[in-house]
């Protein structure tokens, strides 16, 4: 019997750390429970899944996802200027998470990426947007779906 590679109809168990280039660490598994998903359910980005095509059970690699494969690149209509009024009662600070809420009343965040005493500016993009990263990977099992 060949081994399970993943690709389509494949459930997948593995550890990974997704890191900046400069190295710092913006999640991992290493420390905790191994991650699983089914390819295609969509708790993996596509370009992080496609990266995987092909591995087996025991595969190590640490793979380069450029930001068109991970979170694409930062959108400039996802930066609003909003008046200073709305924030009324918080305490700004540039890099500051705030949580909006959209039509659909889901959860929107934004990041302060400036503010005086008239406006406030505002930065949808998500915070990996325009970020090379890369993506370190152990993968523990592949089985069918």
């Amino acid at each position: 019997m060949t081994e399970l590679r993943i690709g389509p109809d494949k459930e997948v168990t593995l550890h990974f750390a997704l890191c900046l280039e400069s190295g710092d660490v913006v999640d991992s598994t290493f420390d905790k429970q191994p991650a699983t998903f089914k390819v295609g359910d969509g708790n993996l980005l596509p370009g992080f899944e496609v990266a995987l095509f092909g591995l087996k059970a025991g595969d190590k690699r640490t793979l380069r996802v450029e930001p068109e494969n991970a979170f694409g690149q930062p959108n400039p209509q996802n930066v609003q200027v909003m008046p200073r009024a709305q924030f009324q009662d918080m305490e700004l600070a540039e890099g500051l998470l705030v949580i909006f809420n959209d039509a659909a009343n889901a959860e929107l965040p934004g990041v302060v990426k400036a503010f005086d005493d008239a406006r406030v500016t505002i930065d949808f993009n998500h915070p990996l947007a325009g970020k090379t990263l890369s993506f370190e990977v152990e993968i523990i099992e592949v089985k069918a779906a």
